[in-house]
């Protein structure tokens, strides 16, 4: 392994490098696509990270959340319009799914009114931001979901091996 780095403010991608314990050299040589220069240039920012770099990162790293990461906080299209997903636990992940979804379908009938004329009057519009709401945590946590259930392929297939 080699020297592990001091600087102070470390960025995502260089976090989830030292986290497996691999030198630049030891991750250049697994990531396709992106040379150990071009890995200290993204890890320094003195180069803007490209979608193509931060996907070859995240299947080296076996870290799908780098590219939800990237869209979150680096894109200029998904820092608008990409939901922010955080990692957790396979438990965390489907209580939160339970709970969203008993919520939403409860909510459904009041929501086929709201919609059944195909327009939403402004007393409608608090019960439907509230149910809107509720889609929205369902969709975060479906998100979630594929990226826990993506990390979780590529480690059984590493087991198989």
């Amino acid at each position: 392994m080699g020297k592990v780095s001091v600087k102070e403010k470390k960025n995502v991608y260089q976090l989830a490098r030292e986290e497996l314990g691999y030198s630049r050299m030891d991750a250049a040589d697994r990531i396709v696509g992106v040379t150990e220069h071009r890995l200290v240039k993204i890890e320094d920012e003195s180069v803007n990270i490209q979608p193509e770099d931060v996907y070859a990162l995240s299947v080296a790293y076996n870290k799908p959340e780098l590219r939800n990461y990237y869209c979150t906080h680096q894109c200029v299209i998904g820092k608008n319009d990409v939901p922010e997903v955080t990692m957790s636990n396979i438990h965390e992940i489907l209580v939160n799914m339970v709970v969203s979804l008993e919520s939403v379908d409860g909510k459904k009938s009041r929501l086929m009114e709201i919609l059944a004329d195909g327009k939403v009057d402004n007393e409608e519009v608090p019960d439907f931001n509230k149910i809107q709401d509720e889609l929205e945590k369902i969709s975060m946590t479906v998100e979630a979901l594929q990226l826990w259930c993506e990390k979780m392929k590529v480690i059984s297939s590493e087991k198989r091996k």
